[in-house]
């Protein structure tokens, strides 16, 4: 995957250990600000939780150095938008840099100690992941997210990542938008059982639509924000994508995304039987990007790493 990511920088095709859940954990943290705009995104300016997102990550990369494994870290850029950040009490400050700069400072530990570590600018959709209809258009919404999308690369991350994507129009502007800055980039997708997103488009037909309107096509498509019987399902019913979902990053909780959205109480899982799943997930439908989403923390990509270390 990371050949595949950043070609004769690197070599190999083995696995990359993604990060589990950061938003999730820090939304729901007690002691931790949560802007309503950005989310966590004003973290890393934070003078005294700027050190607890930093921790988060770190902790991450040591898991994957302690196993030998390839590691992805991502921006807290999910909701840093420039309309976002605008509408915020953070206006004019460059969210997007401080995020790329606190996790390469994270990343750069990291190669120091012999690791290989990616850094990927994180983009989300303009509304809420669990809403097709609040997407944008495909015109709307390249210019909505270009602005981040340029801002992240200006920033010197190795990748793009935009995820939880729930509508196809939306996912093509960001397409668009991302491919534009030249830099390799990856498209995620909320999806249901039956293989289609949800606003009912298959995955097969939006990995398609989006090759043929972008330029250039994604790097590869993931699948995030499900769980991983429901990627398992999806996948089994999608003919054609094989070759183009390279990995999931997932939940804890198999409840359909319309019970998910707004969920007080997060669901999480036994980290053992939650890393067999996705494992399992991936070499059934060779994946090779694996990690966490909403329920998961170090103990679940600890159980991922062990087991992609002895595979």
């Amino acid at each position: 995957m990371v050949s595949v990511l950043l070609g004769a920088q690197a070599g190999g095709d083995e696995p990359l250990l993604a990060e589990g859940s950061v938003y999730e954990r820090l939304r729901r943290h007690p002691d931790v600000p949560f802007d309503p705009d950005v989310g966590t995104g004003a973290l890393a300016l934070d003078e005294r939780f700027g050190p607890v997102l930093a921790d988060i990550h770190r902790g991450y990369l040591q898991i994957g150095l302690a196993q030998g494994l390839p590691m992805l870290l991502q921006t807290d850029t999910w909701r840093a938008t420039a309309a976002r950040v605008e509408a915020s009490a953070w206006n004019g400050a460059d969210l997007n840099r401080a995020n790329a700069d606190l996790v390469q400072e994270i990343a750069r530990e990291g190669r120091a100690s012999g690791g290989t570590v990616l850094v990927g600018g994180l983009l989300g959709p303009a509304g809420d992941a669990y809403v097709p209809a609040e997407a944008l258009a495909v015109g709307a919404a390249r210019r909505y997210h270009a602005p981040q999308a340029d801002g992240l690369a200006d920033s010197l991350v190795d990748l793009l990542v935009c995820a939880t994507l729930p509508a196809l129009s939306e996912a093509i502007g960001l397409a668009l938008a991302m491919g534009a800055t030249g830099l390799p980039y990856l498209v995620g997708f909320v999806v249901r059982p039956t293989g289609r997103l949800l606003d009912g488009t298959s995955l097969a037909d939006a990995v398609a639509t989006i090759d043929d309107h972008a330029d250039p096509p994604p790097t590869a498509y993931i699948l995030n924000c499900v769980h991983p019987r429901v990627a398992d399902a999806a996948l089994g019913t999608s003919p054609g994508v094989t070759d183009r979902v390279v990995g999931v990053l997932a939940n804890t909780s198999a409840r359909d995304p319309d019970e998910l959205d707004g969920l007080v109480d997060l669901e999480t899982a036994e980290p053992g039987l939650f890393a067999r799943e996705v494992v399992n997930v991936g070499r059934k439908h060779d994946l090779t990007l694996l990690g966490g989403c909403c329920g998961t923390d170090d103990r679940h990509i600890a159980e991922i790493a062990r087991l992609l270390a002895g595979r």
